[in-house]
């Protein structure tokens, strides 16, 4: 087989690149989650295609996480593999991720935000990436019953060590957002960035946590910006009998889609078509209108959804009257 080669033209456009919160990194407007279709059971020859049409696009963000799969680990092996065959050459172009927080092995010491998990999660996702270091380490959600001295420590010394360019959160609330930037900025590491989960339907970090970002000068790339695939024309005559909610309802339940969201949907998709983008295009403009957002974290089930992601960065301006109509469209019943 030919070696892969990426397109030339992948960093043709500067403006697709977003700085880091009062960072040195800059990350691309669209980034690629591996929380989906990059497990074990899923097809390595798709998940193949999809990365590589990803970094074509000039998408240098992949982001993980020890216990995406399924089953647990998984998606760390499967990009591992991509990197061994078609990425290693290019290692140095890449911001690569992994997280560690919730559940991924039994006992007392393999979930929540110890010391003792982090480092450990740390080492095991290494091994299956077959990596020196990661760039970004996550705690992927706040633990209530660890100090957060013990968490920040931990992340600390993952950057002091070298497995880890720079330290980051997930799922965090104002509060404690502001209190690690500071127990980190006290050990001598910044915290690079936030990953919260953001959509039209999910307006939570609205209330308090973009202003936290900005001050503390943190960026954030936000999860589920399409809300599952809600966003996107997948859902607007019902549920398809292929789609993730007739699979999997894990995380995408099919009562979450009742006929007044899909009326809402219907009102977004006309507004998408008036501005010349798709809902799930439009959808990612709007994320990304906040000052705050540094990037939108997009999952794929096959190549050309990544091109469509990727193209929502053509059209990122809002005017006052169409963000009005968002709000009402969003705030009728549904």
């Amino acid at each position: 087989m030919t070696p892969y080669q990426p397109a030339s033209t992948r960093y043709d456009s500067v403006a697709f690149y977003r700085r880091s919160g009062k960072s040195g990194i800059q990350l691309p407007l669209i980034s690629l989650g591996l929380w989906h279709n990059f497990g074990g059971a899923d097809s390595f020859d798709n998940a193949r295609a999809i990365a590589r049409r990803a970094f074509d696009l000039g998408i240098t963000h992949f982001d993980v996480a020890n216990n995406y799969g399924p089953p647990y680990g998984s998606a760390e092996k499967t990009f591992g593999r991509l990197l061994q065959m078609d990425l290693a050459p290019h290692r140095d172009e890449l911001i690569i991720s992994t997280k560690a927080g919730y559940d991924m092995w039994a006992g007392p010491y393999g979930n929540w935000g110890s010391r003792k998990y982090l480092l450990a999660s740390l080492d095991q996702s290494l091994v299956r990436l077959g990596l020196d270091y990661v760039d970004i380490f996550y705690h992927h959600r706040p633990d209530p019953e660890t100090p957060l001295e013990e968490t920040a420590g931990a992340l600390a010394h993952a950057v002091r060590s070298g497995k880890a360019l720079y330290a980051a959160i997930s799922n965090y609330g104002p509060e404690g957002t502001a209190r690690m930037a500071a127990l980190l900025r006290d050990l001598g590491t910044r915290c690079l960035i936030h990953q919260p989960k953001y959509s039209m339907f999910e307006r939570t970090p609205e209330r308090g946590l973009f202003d936290t970002l900005l001050q503390e000068g943190i960026g954030s790339i936000v999860f589920s910006p399409l809300a599952q695939g809600l966003l996107s024309n997948r859902y607007l005559s019902g549920i398809p009998a292929d789609a993730r909610a007739a699979r999997d309802g894990r995380f995408l339940k099919p009562e979450q889609i009742t006929e007044k969201k899909i009326v809402c949907l219907k009102a977004l998709d006309a507004l998408a078509q008036a501005r010349g983008q798709s809902l799930a295009q439009m959808a990612l403009a709007w994320v990304l209108r906040q000052p705050a957002v540094t990037s939108a974290l997009v999952g794929a089930s096959k190549p050309e959804q990544i091109a469509d992601s990727v193209a929502a960065a053509k059209k990122l301006s809002f005017s006052s009257a169409e963000l009005s109509q968002i709000d009402q469209i969003l705030a009728a019943p549904r």
